[in-house]
């Protein structure tokens, strides 16, 4: 899909044709739609496809005609009606004419420029939008850093109860999404500084404290990841010793109650046998069934209490 903005007094517009000064954003383009716009800014179209592929490297390449910029940007994918966080490549090609995003699926980050929400937006100031869009980037990942940090710390809370596996597997989907953030960032980071010291494109002093300023962010979202990688780690290995020790305590308070339970039915399998012959107690007593009922139930109260003074029950 093939859409284009352009600023106007103060304001983000979509419009129909490409102009000088737009902003076109591809979001998973078609074959066709990739040719076009690459014969169009004589752009080599491998360079628009790279974005496409989920494993691509974030990087920058400098050509005669244009920069491309390829950066990690993260995603919230919804799997079994829960939401789990991953990375995916964003392509942005700057030419002389335009500025182009790539893209696989629509995300928050471009979605706050297309919506008008960031201020001081500009799709004709490059460099700056460029910028921005890498400030928005960095943002967000603090933003879902804070979410899945939130989310963990409610999975904790049911873990302390938990006999399952469950909860665990959920902080193992928050890890894996923290493993994929770091590396993302990284690579990111790698990015920031090549932007910094490369000279194809211009950048003016407002830029450079905006780029100081992406660069800080980046930095503190990966420090933030590793943090909370680190605690979530060392949560899991706690928390699986914690659920063992829930089963442990289930499985004692079961055998427990099954040595309480069986005193009756060995009483009474001991009477239901041999209740008609000479010489078994109370045998010939009217009273014989009540006191035995009394006497087995006494034998119970009394494990039972013996049981629950070793904390057993």
């Amino acid at each position: 899909m093939i859409r284009i903005f352009k600023t106007e007094g103060g304001a983000v517009h979509q419009q129909d044709e490409a102009s000088t000064g737009c902003w076109i954003a591809l979001t998973d383009p078609t074959a066709t739609e990739i040719l076009e716009v690459a014969d169009r800014y004589h752009i080599d179209p491998d360079d628009l496809r790279a974005p496409l592929d989920e494993e691509e490297r974030s990087r920058i390449e400098t050509e005669d005609d244009y920069t491309l910029i390829l950066v990690d940007i993260p995603l919230i994918e919804e799997r079994n009606g829960k939401d789990w966080y991953e990375t995916i490549p964003m392509g942005i090609v700057t030419t002389e004419e335009v500025i182009i995003t790539v893209c696989l699926e629509d995300t928050a980050v471009l979605s706050a420029f297309m919506d008008g929400r960031v201020k001081d937006f500009h799709t004709y100031m490059k460099t700056r939008f460029i910028l921005q869009m890498l400030y928005k980037n960095a943002q967000q990942y603090l933003q879902y850093l804070r979410i899945i940090d939130k989310k963990s710390g409610e999975i904790e809370k049911k873990l302390h109860q938990s006999t399952k596996n469950q909860e665990l597997i959920e902080l193992l989907e928050l890890e894996k999404s923290l493993t994929y953030f770091i590396t993302s960032l990284r690579a990111n980071e790698v990015v920031l500084e090549k932007l910094l010291r490369n000279e194809k494109i211009k950048k003016y002093p407002e830029d450079e404290d905006l780029l100081e300023d992406v660069i800080i962010e980046n930095k503190q979202a990966i420090e933030m990841a590793n943090i909370y990688s680190d605690i979530l780690s060392g949560t899991m290995d706690a928390f699986a010793s914690v659920i063992s020790n829930n089963l442990n305590i289930v499985m004692k308070f079961l055998s427990a109650i099954t040595i309480v339970m069986a005193i009756p039915n060995i009483i009474s399998g001991f009477y239901g046998m041999n209740v008609n012959q000479a010489g078994v107690p109370l045998s010939s007593s009217p009273w014989g069934f009540p006191i035995i009922i009394l006497f087995a139930v006494a034998v119970c109260l009394f494990v039972a209490f013996w049981f629950y003074k070793k904390d057993y029950l």
